[in-house]
């Protein structure tokens, strides 16, 4: 079972900046980059839970 916080979206880099403690600037340079992020009517958008799996793949690797 899903909790409800897993289907949470940020909407737009800075939402995504601030979930992540980084600036806007920083937030569309990992978009561009491989964050997991998706558009929704050209906003771009992601899930924290993608986030957070991306980030603790990132952890491992370092």
């Amino acid at each position: 079972m899903q909790a409800a916080n897993d289907n949470k979206i940020l909407m737009g880099a800075a939402a995504i900046a601030e979930h992540l403690g980084i600036t806007r600037r920083q937030a569309y340079r990992l978009v561009y980059d491989d964050l997991p992020t998706f558009k929704l009517g050209g906003t771009v958008a992601a899930r924290p839970a993608e986030i957070a799996t991306w980030l603790e793949g990132k952890r491992r690797a370092a």
